[in-house]
């Protein structure tokens, strides 16, 4: 105690460390006032900079105060430190340049390297290019543009203006670039998509920190090549390199969008063995990841869990429970967040407008329409209107829906029509589809998706004339299905089917495995659901083409690699048809075999012959 008094006595300073509120930093401030140590400039400048650079909100508005307020000149320090707060969200970065302006009037000071590092990254956090420009001139001006702190700052500044031409001159332009700059210059191909060059610089690199390996694991994460995430991450450990929260950030990413729960729940168990801290950022990660990955019990407990949340955390807690069919506890989840007085956002509405649809709560999802405008000021985005488009078809009202989106205040977007389109396909109106797909052309001529919608819809009433219409409209206009590709994941590897594959390894044995099912299956009552096949031949032909589809190669795959009992757990990246989905509905019930497929849309939880959407997707 004594030691820690005498501390105090020396260096007053010390007391900031533990200060949480304006009352605490008063009274510390008028101490240091009454002891005379505000009257030494450089004591004043290690004030003002360590209030600037707290983590408390409030401090650095109050270092403002204290520097406008202080009968001497600020030093360069102080003004530098000022800069640099303000060069991060959530401060407003244009104030910087009231400080650096400061700086240039004032007889005694000028800019230093420091400065110009600072200024260039609030420059980065500006949608002006030309500030960006203007202050990569004032370094250059002043001399300091050669400084690497400034070089890796002016990379990263033209990167967030999506400049990779300006970065790859600046770049080439630096004779032995540092591993900041290469660390910057990745980063910089990261955001531009040029994902290979910045693997060619990482591979290039003689020495990489760990920010390297963190830029490089996000990059393939963020332009959805999260296979060779988890590669990198692998290759990361292996090198031995500290693993932060960034890392695992990214790789949770990477696994929810594969499915790849092995190897998330994996991750969980290593942020847990390493003691990495579920900052509120980490945990929405893996809210995230347990939900898309099926498992949203253990998404909500570790939600649960969770010390601190934001509305962020809320929302993916909500949309983990939607996406999963779970469309009541939705509701229930934002009805606590309401009485925890915590203001929801746009995302947040989607979420639970989702959840309304799932339920069917049609009524309920327009108070909440009504609500997101009348209580909280927010303008409805167009997943907003799409998911109101949905709640109507989903009730089968058709003219409601249709008449919503004629009442839009903006021109109708192509996911308005689409909800409207998929209503069409489920309660076979071919009138108002062809409505919708007219319209979805308007929009997005090249939309695969609405094509093939509005072919099973004349499919499914054998109209033959239509659907070679749309195929010939698809072949004259250069449009192209996308090919079903169905991901499974087993003992943490992650296997690859596409529509009629036969390049697996164990091919052969998957065949013989689709045969049993086919005949356990028409045993059980299964009968094929041929009328989707746009294709106007016999029926035995039809089937075999149906047997063939991505999502039932990694089922039958599943089947035959999975011990008994295991959830079996697909990712497609399309619609599932009416053919599969019934299909995967009788083998969860003949085989005695959870299984789960999540496809472009949603969830589907397949468990003794039912599924959770409720036969509506």
């Amino acid at each position: 105690m004594i030691n820690s008094l005498r501390t105090t006595a020396s260096n007053p300073l010390t007391l900031l460390e533990s200060t949480s509120n304006l009352k605490e930093l008063h009274q510390i401030h008028a101490q240091l006032l009454v002891s005379g140590h505000l009257n030494h400039p450089r004591l004043l400048s290690k004030f003002v900079s360590l209030l600037a650079l707290s983590q408390n909100t409030h401090n650095l508005p109050y270092s403002r105060k204290i520097l406008n307020h202080s009968p001497s000149s600020p030093t360069t320090f102080a003004l530098n430190n000022l800069i640099r707060a303000h060069s991060k969200p959530p401060f407003n970065p244009l104030l910087a340049f009231n400080f650096y302006s400061q700086i240039l009037h004032s007889p005694s000071l000028s800019p230093d390297n420091f400065t110009f590092t600072f200024l260039v990254r609030a420059s980065a956090h500006l949608t002006s290019a030309a500030i960006g420009a203007a202050s990569h001139a004032a370094a250059l001006k002043r001399g300091h543009a050669d400084d690497p702190h400034v070089q890796s700052s002016l990379i990263h500044m033209y990167s967030s203006f999506r400049s990779s031409t300006a970065c790859h001159r600046l770049f080439e332009g630096i004779q032995d670039p540092d591993v900041v700059m290469q660390t910057a210059m990745i980063g910089a191909y990261v955001a531009s998509g040029e994902i290979d060059v910045a693997r060619k610089v990482f591979g290039e690199m003689p020495q990489r920190d760990a920010i390297a390996w963190n830029a490089m694991i996000a990059g393939y994460s963020h332009v959805g090549r999260c296979r060779e995430a988890l590669e990198l991450f692998s290759a990361m450990q292996g090198e031995s390199v500290r693993v932060s929260e960034a890392t695992m950030v990214s790789v949770l990413t990477a696994c929810a969008r594969l499915g790849a729960l092995d190897q998330g729940r994996w991750a969980h168990a290593y942020i847990q063995k390493k003691r990495i801290q579920l900052t509120v950022t980490l945990g929405t990660s893996l809210i995230d990841m347990y939900s898309k990955c099926g498992i949203v019990d253990r998404a909500m407990e570790v939600f649960k869990a969770m010390p601190e949340k934001n509305v962020y955390t809320w929302s993916s807690a909500m949309s983990g429970l939607a996406m999963n069919g779970a469309g009541k506890q939705c509701i229930e989840v934002f009805e606590l967040m309401e009485k925890e007085e915590l203001e929801p956002n746009e995302i947040t509405f989607v979420s639970v407008l989702r959840g309304c649809s799932i339920a069917g709560l049609v009524d309920r999802g327009l108070e909440y329409f009504d609500l997101m405008k009348s209580k909280y000021g927010i303008e409805p985005w167009p997943e907003h209107y799409g998911c109101m488009v949905d709640l109507y078809g989903r009730a089968g009202r058709l003219e409601e829906a249709l008449q919503f989106i004629k009442s839009m205040p903006s021109k109708p977007h192509s996911g308005a029509w689409g909800a409207l389109l998929n209503a069409c396909k489920i309660y076979r109106n071919i009138e108002l589809g062809e409505l919708a797909l007219n319209k979805i052309l308007e929009i997005e001529a090249m939309h695969d998706g609405a094509y093939v919608l509005l072919s099973n819809i004349y499919a499914d009433f054998r109209n033959w004339k239509g659907v070679s219409s749309v195929r010939e409209l698809m072949k004259a206009k250069g449009v192209r299905k996308e090919p079903g590709c169905s991901v499974i994941e087993v003992s943490g590897l992650v296997h690859e089917f596409f529509v009629g594959d036969k390049s697996h390894p164990m091919y052969q044995e998957i065949e013989v495995m689709l045969g049993e099912i086919n005949w356990k299956l028409k045993l059980a009552g299964y009968a094929a659901k041929t009328n989707e096949v746009l294709f106007d031949i016999e029926e035995e032909e039809k089937e075999n083409a149906l047997i063939w589809h991505s999502e039932k190669l990694a089922i039958a795959y599943g089947l035959i690699a999975l011990k008994e009992g295991v959830t079996v757990r697909i990712v497609k990246n399309l619609r599932v048809c009416w053919d599969c989905h019934d299909w995967t509905k009788f083998i969860s019930k003949v085989f005695e075999r959870e299984i789960i497929v999540r496809d472009r849309n949603r969830f589907h939880h397949f468990k003794d012959g039912v599924c959770s959407c409720k036969d509506y997707w």
